[in-house]
């Protein structure tokens, strides 16, 4: 298989035995693609949500707890985004519309989750700006990424800061941020965070147009 052919995101997870166990008994419960693919819009809403409401709270442990729920639901909606493509390939359950469900819940997904996270600690409102260009910033790395393939080149995922990269950073956050709540320690790292969310996504944009661009002009 050629770079120009490859459509999914590489992850050696698909190729571990809990990933292929759990997509087959995902298959065999009648869970299909869109629907997983639903969950994982779900689950980022989820998290949004707990974002939201620990910038509401007042209490340092309750606001602990809720950035342990969003880190939780962070890490429920990178799991459907596995598994939906899985049950779809490797279980035989691939349709038409497969790839509309798959992308389209993932950008909103980026989204709310990136804009609610602003919203996760009382800040002045200017910081939301940080939440909604991160957002931004990500619908434009994939954007960047389908249109090469639309073009006829390959479909780059290469980071700093592509989806598993974001995720993972806004995971570490708020498992630190829940120690610091537990701790009643006042210190903000969510916006720092998505400050270099946002700059490591200008880099991943650069990085991908500079890739698709040479492989076009080699052809």
């Amino acid at each position: 298989m050629t770079k120009a052919h490859i459509t999914r995101r590489p992850l050696s997870s698909r190729d571990t035995k809990w990933a292929q166990s759990t997509a087959r008994w995902l298959a065999m419960c009648g869970l299909r693609p869109n629907v997983i693919s639903i969950l994982s819009f779900v689950s980022a809403c989820m998290a949004c949500v707990a974002f939201v409401v620990a910038g509401l709270m007042t209490q340092h442990s309750g606001r602990g707890l809720l950035f342990l729920a969003a880190g939780v639901f962070i890490q429920l909606r990178l799991l459907c985004n596995l598994f939906d493509g899985m049950v779809a390939v490797e279980g035989g359950f691939k349709t038409k519309s497969g790839e509309l469900y798959n992308e389209l819940p993932d950008r909103f997904s980026d989204a709310v989750i990136l804009v609610g996270a602003s919203y996760a600690l009382p800040v002045s409102a200017y910081l939301h700006a940080l939440g909604w260009l991160a957002a931004v910033l990500s619908i434009i790395t994939a954007y960047v990424r389908a249109l090469g393939g639309s073009a006829g080149a390959a479909q780059y995922f290469i980071g700093p800061m592509a989806k598993p990269q974001r995720m993972a950073l806004l995971t570490l956050v708020c498992v630190v941020m829940a120690v610091l709540e537990f701790s009643s320690t006042p210190v903000n790292l969510v916006h720092p965070s998505l400050g270099v969310i946002s700059a490591g996504c200008l880099v991943t944009i650069a990085r991908r147009i500079r890739r698709i661009a040479k492989e076009l002009e080699s052809k």
